[in-house]
């Protein structure tokens, strides 16, 4: 377990910014930035610094793509490009990853190492002298959190792992069982469900009239998804979970409405992931913060648009959308800002329709749809989708958001239709209000979801807004598409899909299919990604 183990070997902790990213690794084996446990939480300054040293964990391994959640392309609603430098993403596209993935075991990686630094405090952050029995609780239900949420990624993306919860080196180290895990998750999630505030009031964990730091309605929200997840495929738990992610979900849905939390819909889907409200977001109940004027090192906006597009030069390509998701996409507001309504190519200044393929000598490589919720431009200025020379480059600070309160509200309806009990009408009216704003200003359109409905039609109608409410982004979100689509068991049924891969008339007469081809014959495996040779070469038990 040579990952695990380089990472759970020392403690070293660096001074930097909560939610900044440093150029220190604060888990290097550098015998400069190492404390000695014993002589460390002597101090409330101790305690700020090992808090922060977490945070820059969790923002330093979520600030690009290779370690924020790429696993996400197993869904419907992301693919990948056929050829160039993207063989560890096309691997997971394509549902057949090998276990030297070099993306894999980044994201491997990144999540131990918040493993590691939530350890630390849960485990003596409680001695700190001199400090508030509220400030430590804060502080350790916090870290609470991060392990719940790696461990949550784990048992998402690899199923059975060494369970983890002390600073220890063990070569031998069993793996855990699917429901030992969600034991854990759950554990961990409901004492931060008691530890931390409704809402922070000083700086640095409010900044802007918003929580930066993890507040109770993030941990509730959390554990309303987690419930979800147990509910479905592997454990199966069935009518009884659901009905707790709809009590836990309704929990906050409840505060925001009574002004317990601040939390509120943007009145228009394009501001969700504007930079108009990108430091104050009274939607986002979760996000990872970034400042370009601290470290150049943050996320990459380029990343997902296409490289043949004229914007800042070309994106890198790394993903695009899938044509069947876009196609089924409800028109209005909310599909607009998610994908590039026109695209420019390069050396032109022409809008064209993603599937225009101009030049029949030199065809583009990918034609596809492409999403746009990760562009941004070097100025801070929103970006123009109709202007070619708009100012980008590879660095950037738009938020990633872990979780909204649109996705709660798709959650709660989703949870009332699948266990077949609570207020149908309440559901309907919550997601008519996601459904509403998606669609725009249009009058005929809104409230297109009647209380007449079946439990049923509203568990795949609430399955589905979730979808598009969230498509196209994994950096850091909780509930992507693709694991929705794992808790319902779909991502065999996608697999077949692809294996198909027909053409579909995306205009009159145009016809267009995935670049990437699927084949083989589905198993289970094929659900979770291997772990990396580089720890089960070291530990037998973790040979997959």
């Amino acid at each position: 377990m040579k990952t695990i183990y380089r990472i759970f070997k020392s403690v070293g902790l660096a001074l930097i910014a909560l939610w900044m990213v440093s150029c220190q690794d604060l888990l290097t084996e550098d015998p400069k930035g190492q404390l000695a446990v014993t002589n460390f939480f002597n101090s409330k300054a101790d305690l700020d610094l090992a808090l922060n040293g977490m945070y820059s964990k969790v923002a330093s391994d979520m600030y690009a793509n290779i370690w924020a959640g790429f696993e996400s392309v197993m869904g419907d609603d992301i693919s990948t490009h056929p050829a160039a430098n993207k063989q560890g993403l096309r691997e997971v596209d394509t549902y057949n990853v090998s276990d030297n993935n070099t993306w894999v075991t980044e994201l491997w990686g990144a999540r131990w190492r918040l493993v590691k630094a939530a350890n630390f405090i849960i485990d003596n952050a409680g001695r700190t002298p001199e400090v508030s029995q509220e400030e430590k609780d804060a502080a350790i239900g916090q870290a609470y959190y991060w392990r719940a949420y790696s461990y949550f990624y784990f048992v998402m993306a690899w199923g059975e792992v060494p369970m983890v919860v002390k600073d220890e080196i063990n070569y031998n180290m069993p793996l855990a069982t699917v429901p030992e895990i969600y034991e854990l998750i759950v554990s961990d999630l409901k004492k931060a469900e008691t530890m931390v505030p409704a809402n922070y009031t000083k700086d640095p964990y409010a900044r802007n009239g918003v929580n930066i730091a993890v507040s109770q309605g993030a941990v509730k929200a959390t554990l309303a998804y987690v419930y979800m997840a147990m509910a479905g495929w592997p454990l199966n738990k069935g009518t009884e979970y659901y009905q707790l992610a709809a009590a836990k979900a309704k929990e906050v849905i409840d505060a925001a409405k009574k002004g317990t939390y601040y939390y509120k819909l943007l009145p228009d889907y394009k501001q969700v992931y504007s930079m108009e409200y990108n430091k104050n977001n009274p939607e986002v109940l979760l996000g990872v913060y970034y400042n370009l004027g601290i470290d150049a090192l943050t996320n990459a906006p380029l990343a997902d648009f296409l490289a043949d597009y004229a914007y800042g030069g070309g994106g890198w390509g790394d993903t695009n959308g899938e044509i069947k998701f876009w196609y089924d996409f409800p028109k209005g507001s909310r599909k607009d800002a998610s994908y590039f309504p026109k695209i420019i190519l390069k050396n032109e200044t022409k809008l064209r329709d993603w599937w225009e393929d101009p030049n029949p000598e030199a065809p583009r490589v990918v034609v596809a749809p492409c999403f746009m919720k990760k562009v941004e431009t070097t100025t801070g200025e929103e970006f123009d989708y109709t202007n070619p020379k708009i100012s980008m480059n590879q660095n950037g600070e738009k938020t990633h958001q872990i979780i909204r309160l649109a996705e709660v509200y798709c959650w709660y309806a989703e949870a009332v239709g699948r266990s077949k009990t609570g207020s149908i009408t309440e559901a309907v009216n919550i997601l008519n209000e996601v459904r509403n704003r998606a669609n725009g200003s249009v009058v005929a359109d809104r409230d297109i979801y009647k209380t007449t409905m079946s439990y049923d039609e509203l568990a795949e109608a609430a399955y589905n807004e979730h979808g598009w409410e969230i498509a196209g982004y994994y950096w850091g979100n909780i509930a992507t598409r693709a694991r929705d689509m794992f808790r319902m068991n779909r991502i065999k049924d996608h697999f077949e899909y692809r294996k198909l891969n027909p053409e579909i008339e995306v205009a009159p007469g145009v016809f267009r299919k995935e670049a990437v081809p699927v084949s083989g014959t589905w198993n289970d495996s094929k659900m979770y990604l291997p772990r990396p040779f580089v720890d089960s070469s070291i530990n037998p038990n973790l040979k997959n």
